[in-house]
């Protein structure tokens, strides 16, 4: 094929603009992730809808300060799973040196006091919201990689450690692909995965009869469309004396400030519709240093009837970059 000058000259005045529209996007994610500061904490309720933080224990239980094999920048996306050991927590490390989200995890015996372990998961693209779930005797994982060119499914060889990639259950690239926190649910016998397009701000659902697919939109997918607001998922997806609750991370004013709860009143593979479960959101700007600024993720236990406890993260903005 030959190039004409006509279209060298295109080339040449386009390719230079593209490259520093590339960078100036680049560098904008570094400095807010250098200027934001994420650590998570536990609070404890009554019910997945009314939750604060309790008076017997210190938050937060982790900062970027607890991880000892790498150097974190922060950590964030909380998630919990509870077996006869004691509890697990999986979470996003921001690796400093590589700018990269890798996934570590923590224990506690008893929901109160944790320990840093390490790192379980790194690729090379960036990991986040490590929604881990038990199904079938197995430990799962979806994690959010929309980098990775689609949404990915892991399994434990050795949980909670040792973890290896089985099934890209949804293929897709850029900011209209609704890759981003994955969050899974099964309900009457059938798979519901819902995941966030950023560019078009639109809450995707998908369904499937087994873990692996065949994946498919569901017909009234998108289910919210166009909102910064209440599209975006914030934690897991649960299921508690028949009602299904879905969490969402609110993104105004800034990413990360807060966090709804919603009812999902009717789902089917044919149906879908959802209400607000509350006037206010369930999660918000806190009154201590670690979140004074925002909080966006949610994953909501029952520890015993009547009362719950939930990994949550929020952040604090650094002056030193205002």
């Amino acid at each position: 094929m030959l190039i004409t000058i006509p279209l060298l000259i295109l080339l040449t005045a386009v390719i230079p603009m593209i490259i520093i529209r590339y960078k100036k996007h680049y560098k904008k994610g570094i400095l807010r992730r250098s200027k934001e500061t994420w650590a998570i904490g536990i609070y404890k309720g009554t019910s997945p809808l009314k939750l604060l933080p309790p008076l017997d224990i210190n938050n937060p239980i982790l900062t970027a300060q607890d991880v000892t094999d790498v150097k974190a920048r922060f950590v964030a996306d909380p998630f919990m799973i509870k077996n006869q050991e004691g509890y697990y927590l999986f979470f996003e490390v921001l690796n400093d040196k590589r700018n990269l989200g890798e996934l570590g995890y923590a224990f506690s015996s008893d929901g109160l006091h944790w320990q840093y372990r390490k790192i379980i998961l790194k690729e090379h693209f960036h990991l986040s919201y490590p929604y881990v779930f038990f199904w079938e005797e197995n430990y799962y994982m979806i994690p959010e990689c929309a980098k990775s060119g689609g949404m990915q499914l892991y399994k434990a060889k050795a949980f909670p450690e040792e973890w290896e990639h089985i099934e890209t259950l949804i293929k897709g690239k850029g900011g209209m692909s609704a890759l981003v926190d994955p969050s899974i649910l099964y309900y009457n016998n059938h798979w519901y995965l819902f995941s966030y397009a950023p560019k078009s701000k639109n809450l995707h659902l998908f369904t499937a009869e087994t873990i692996t697919g065949k994946w498919k939109e569901h017909p009234k997918s998108p289910v919210v469309s166009g909102s910064a607001h209440y599209a975006r998922p914030g934690g897991r997806v649960l299921l508690h004396e028949n009602t299904i609750y879905r969490y969402a991370q609110d993104e105004t004013p800034n990413y990360g400030t807060k966090v709804w709860a919603f009812r999902i009143t009717e789902l089917s593979i044919d149906n879908y519709s959802e209400e607000r479960a509350s006037e206010e959101p369930i999660l918000y700007p806190g009154k201590e240093w670690w979140n004074k600024d925002g909080m966006h993720t949610i994953d909501a236990h029952q520890h015993k009837p009547g009362e719950w406890i939930a990994a949550v993260d929020g952040f604090t903005i650094n002056p030193v970059f205002d």
